[in-house]
């Protein structure tokens, strides 16, 4: 049976929630997706609705939704894909589109392939043999961990003499974790370098509570490592990046960080906090959030194709 395909539009918001928001109860049994972050993706700046975005129906029903964005400005091209798990077929027509639009904007940029990521739950409601079939395979796994909260018991940390931690306050402060953002992770995978301005709407600077924003340092070293967290989830506090320079890692600022973000999110209610991590961290992130009493909610591959 053909499916109606169109492009998204920024009112189109409020049934992609429902649609992920359903996905999520199939994928990691409970509701995790927020209008707010549907609404960022869609006004993303390296994303053209008309030509980067299409939705499928089966009558008036959604029952999947494709996004595609240009970071890189090169070969590197990232997507996003949903599909309920009765609407493979709407699934795979938006994939062909994805890929077909990923190839036009790479070449677009000057480069002679499209290397194209997609992020997909460990379990997910997309049938990966049509993404194989493809010549799609998986290159990382992230894992999704949480963090129950005691509202008694988590409170900001006792600091060691010469270290200091402040919040992010004002414009400077702001830059300054931009630029402690780019170093901390310039050596992770798939990281793409990002201006100023491109950074503040990676991170939704206009709807982040710059409160729950800081700035790690040391008499030694200075300002050396960040940490970015985020209250507007309505299923958990969210930490969104944590990240300490090279040559300060080892001295427990990473862990400082963490129970800092701990005691502000337990001093506003909340129950549990969760972040993301790459299984494959090379600096120590995995057994540091572990160490920090985080545990596994659930997992998510990386899977490439490379398009020509």
């Amino acid at each position: 049976m053909p499916y109606l395909l169109r492009p998204a539009r920024l009112a189109d918001a409020p049934a992609i929630t429902e649609l992920l928001n359903a996905v999520d109860e199939i994928e990691i049994g409970r509701r995790e997706t927020d209008l707010p972050e549907v609404e960022a993706d869609l006004r993303h700046p390296e994303v053209d609705l008309e030509r980067d975005s299409w939705l499928a129906f089966d009558g008036e029903r959604l029952v999947a939704y494709g996004l595609l964005w240009d970071d890189s400005g090169n070969e590197r091209i990232d997507v996003d894909h949903y599909v309920l798990p009765d609407e493979q077929a709407a699934g795979e027509q938006i994939l062909d589109a994805l890929q077909a639009r990923a190839v036009e904007r790479a070449r677009a940029n000057g480069a002679a392939k499209a290397v194209v990521h997609l992020h997909l739950n460990t379990r997910p409601t997309l049938d990966t043999s049509l993404i194989e079939a493809r010549g799609w395979y998986v290159v990382r796994r992230y894992h999704v961990l949480e963090r129950p909260l005691d509202h008694e018991l988590d409170r900001a940390p006792e600091l060691p003499e010469g270290v200091r931690i402040r919040p992010c306050v004002t414009e400077a402060d702001r830059q300054r974790v931009h630029r402690l953002y780019q170093s901390a992770f310039a050596e992770h995978f798939d990281f793409q370098p990002r201006a100023y301005e491109q950074w503040l709407h990676d991170i939704d600077a206009e709807r982040l509570d710059w409160s729950l924003v800081w700035i790690a340092g040391t008499e030694e070293l200075g300002d050396a490592g960040f940490l970015i967290a985020r209250d507007d989830r309505a299923a958990m506090g969210w930490i969104r990046s944590v990240g300490v320079l090279g040559e300060a890692r080892g001295q427990g600022l990473g862990g400082l960080l963490l129970r800092q973000a701990f005691g502000a999110f337990a001093a506003r209610g909340r129950d549990t906090v969760g972040l993301g991590v790459d299984t494959a961290n090379a600096t120590g992130a995995p057994e540091l959030y572990g160490r920090n009493g985080m545990n596994l909610h659930y997992a998510v591959d990386t899977w490439e194709a490379v398009l020509t």
